[in-house]
């Protein structure tokens, strides 16, 4: 019997991850197939493959939008997607899997639909750094949030425990943009372009140039340190200083430069004008923003533009600017929680299944994982993804009319119970409740009646 292996893995290591095994490995078991899926979640890697499973395998799913160490597939079939391809389409890559010769080796593309978005390349990078950030992110926001329970300014007196609490989070939320540079650059060049990476965010967040900078000193660290690798020959004697010597130190000295004498002021000057011109929205440009934002939560709800909006607002954290932020949850949150609500209003238009799969939308959409409203827009795209992106916009842009501010980049509901850490939370709620209602409905209406 043909065995099959898997690996899943999405940037934050929170909902993709599990989903798309869990619909690999239901899918596999329906075809009596045997199959193992190591997932690449927050928590670390679990179900590791080891390289017997890996020899004796027919093939391999790798469904991940981030580093996932293919290297050690070398040799045999390999089908590359992302996340969400395998959680949309698990019975088509099954069979696909199935189907593979043993002399293919790899297979470049995303093979169920050759017209999907490609999850490799620069986006896999960044997407990679990304999901090393969002825990520092989430520690560090969290923290400061909880020095606030104390008081707004509480925290400025020295020796108490809310600055304490301010200190540890703002730490945690200093190695955001190194964090995020580092690991953009290990995901392009392995072990030799973390240091330069590193050290370039590091610098970037010192120069004022945040964000930006980190995003490219990750990218040039990780390329320039590739390069190296690829076109740099040296005798096997002195090939072991490539990793250890040369590259961390020709790659930072280059990226350190750049950052001086070229790079930096310019993304310092871009960042701070986008700093001023955020703070400076008058009511009707942050209400567009967050309609903007908002909507972007649910185009692919998780995917690459959900999580394009989700890191400019986590990313806009660290520049203390907190309303983004507050309307990209709140919009996040509005997907599953519509469905379910829609499943519970709207009876005879799902399945027994589907009432079931609501209730646990439900869960989901409370604690901001817009991911739990896929199985719906799988299996009604045309009717679902609309309805919600309508709800969404609704939700971001109330949250900015309403001038909501979320400390903390996750959490959902239970982000919402620490004291300052949400502003105006009536409101806020409010504005979760009204993108719910306005998604719920138009499911509602929208979808045909279905025999349960």
């Amino acid at each position: 019997m043909k065995k099959l292996l898997a690996v899943t893995a999405c940037p934050t290591g929170i909902a993709h991850t599990y989903m798309a095994a869990e619909a690999l490995i239901k899918s596999a078991k329906s075809k009596g197939i045997d199959i193992k899926v190591e997932t690449r979640g927050a928590v670390g890697i679990e179900n590791e493959l080891t390289s017997s499973e890996i020899a004796e395998a027919h093939a391999i799913i790798v469904a991940a939008d981030m580093e996932a160490d293919e290297s050690r597939f070398k040799g045999k079939p390999v089908i590359r997607v992302g996340a969400a391809e395998a959680i949309k389409n698990a019975d088509e890559l099954i069979e696909k899997a199935l189907a593979m010769e043993p002399s293919r080796t790899v297979t470049e593309s995303a093979p169920v639909q050759e017209n999907k978005q490609k999850q490799t390349g620069l986006y896999k990078h960044l997407m990679s750094g990304v999901s090393f950030m969002i825990p520092m992110v989430v520690a560090g926001g969290l923290l400061i949030a909880c020095s606030f329970i104390f008081g707004v300014n509480a925290f400025k007196e020295p020796g108490t425990l809310a600055a304490y609490l301010m200190g540890i989070g703002s730490a945690a939320m200093g190695l955001m943009v190194p964090v995020l540079s580092g690991y953009i650059a290990f995901s392009i060049a392995g072990k030799p372009g973390l240091a330069p990476g590193l050290i370039g965010g590091m610098l970037s967040a010192t120069l004022g140039a945040g964000f930006l900078g980190g995003l490219l000193t990750g990218i040039l660290a990780g390329y320039l340190a590739k390069l190296i690798i690829e076109k740099l020959k040296l005798p096997k004697s002195l090939e072991s200083l490539k990793p250890i010597l040369i590259i961390p130190f020709v790659v930072t000295l280059i990226v350190g430069l750049l950052m001086y004498y070229v790079i930096g002021t310019p993304v310092a000057n871009l960042m701070g004008w986008l700093v001023e011109w955020l703070n400076g929205l008058g009511t009707a440009n942050a209400v567009l923003l967050g309609v903007i934002m908002g909507g972007m939560m649910a185009v692919d709800m998780g995917g690459p533009i959900n999580k394009a909006a989700y890191t400019v607002g986590t990313a806009l954290i660290a520049s203390q600017i907190y309303g983004p932020m507050a309307a990209v949850m709140a919009a996040g949150m509005v997907p599953p929680l519509a469905v379910a609500l829609a499943t519970f209003i709207a009876k005879n238009k799902f399945t027994s299944d589907e009432r079931e799969a609501g209730k646990a939308a439900a869960v989901l959409g409370l604690a901001f994982i817009s991911e739990g409203a896929i199985p719906f827009a799988a299996a009604d795209p045309l009717r679902v993804i609309p309805s919600c992106i309508i709800g969404s916009a609704a939700a971001g842009g109330l949250s900015m009319a309403f001038g909501c501010l979320l400390r903390a980049p996750h959490g959902g509901l239970f982000v919402m119970l620490i004291p300052n850490a949400v502003s105006h939370v009536a409101l806020y709620l409010v504005a979760i409740a009204v993108g719910t209602v306005i998604s719920g409905l138009l499911i509602s209406v929208l979808k045909k009646p279905k025999v349960a």
